[in-house]
């Protein structure tokens, strides 16, 4: 068994994949600072560290003697990066940057990085496959972006395996409900449960590839023990399908109400996985109608 370091991991992904980790029998240890993450979701058989990852001083210590680290903190969302950029990109490029040098110093084999999909940005080719020239449109996905040419940096110059994951459009159990971090499906789950019309934003015709926590953790998993990864690679974590906001809220079942159309996001989005597939044996096994439904019932809504 090996000894993990996850930082985040008191966050949605982060604290799914730290279940997933222990499950298997491995020593983990997290690094948060709780500003979205919660107290509650670190299990009390993993060693939990209260620091930034901006504070390199502080989190020094906490990579000595780790096998491998996932690097899913982040300041997520495009909203809030647009409105404060300053804030996202010191956690987001500088973090990142503290986190690489942290695992360079302390010896550590292999950094798995959360990147996003939003780095594709201003593209109309789909599937978006990792071959395609980054066009982010927004400060959150340049951010991501510059977080894997970093990785790529540190194996280059300093030999750390690294690993970037592009994500895209995360939900499952324990996705956030309030904040300047909550996605489409959790804005239409607590319309329903206030008695809310749904919000489309635009004409809702905008499809978003939707992709289960539990298989970007095991995305996760596999993109730390491949021998076929390391070298800053950069791996599509997708389904492969795209739905429209419009379909998502006829599965709520609730009448909808149009307001103004959100800028500076990419139109569609459609992982290519088929590197991702041959790279580190991944694909997904749930598929979104599936997951949605069981969110739905776990909610109470079906």
């Amino acid at each position: 068994m090996a000894k993990y370091l996850v930082t985040g991991g008191a966050g949605f992904i982060g604290s799914t994949l730290v279940a997933r980790l222990l499950r298997e029998g491995h020593e983990v240890r997290i690094v948060d600072n709780l500003s979205t993450g919660k107290r509650e979701r670190v299990p009390s058989s993993a060693e939990f560290i209260l620091a930034d990852i901006t504070n390199a001083d502080a989190i020094r210590d906490a990579f000595h003697g780790m096998d491998g680290v996932f690097h899913t903190a982040a300041l997520p969302r495009i909203p809030y990066s647009i409105e404060h950029p300053v804030e996202s990109a010191t956690n987001n490029i500088l973090g990142t940057i503290a986190v690489l040098t942290a695992a360079k110093d302390a010896g550590v084999k292999r950094v798995v990085y959360s990147a996003s999909s939003s780095a594709y940005g201003a593209t109309d080719v789909l599937p978006q496959h990792t071959e395609l020239i980054p066009q982010p449109m927004n400060p959150y996905g340049l951010q991501k972006y510059v977080g894997e040419q970093f990785c790529q940096i540190f194996n280059k110059i300093y030999g750390l395996e690294t690993v970037c994951l592009r994500y895209f459009n995360v939900y499952g159990p324990s996705m956030a409900d309030e904040g300047a971090y909550v996605t489409v499906i959790s804005v239409f789950k607590q319309q329903r449960l206030a008695g809310q019309l749904l919000t489309i934003a635009g004409d809702g015709e905008q499809t978003r590839d939707f992709t289960h926590v539990y298989d970007v953790v095991d995305a996760n998993v596999r993109a730390m023990s491949s021998p076929k990864v390391g070298k800053g690679d950069v791996l599509n974590v997708g389904t492969g399908t795209s739905h429209s906001i419009n379909k998502i809220a006829a599965i709520f079942g609730v009448p909808t109400v149009s307001i103004a159309a959100r800028g500076n996001e990419a139109r569609h989005s459609m992982a290519d996985i088929s590197k991702t597939r041959e790279l580190i044996g991944w694909t997904p096994q749930i598929a979104f109608e599936d997951g949605l439904s069981d969110l739905l019932r776990e909610w109470g809504m079906k």
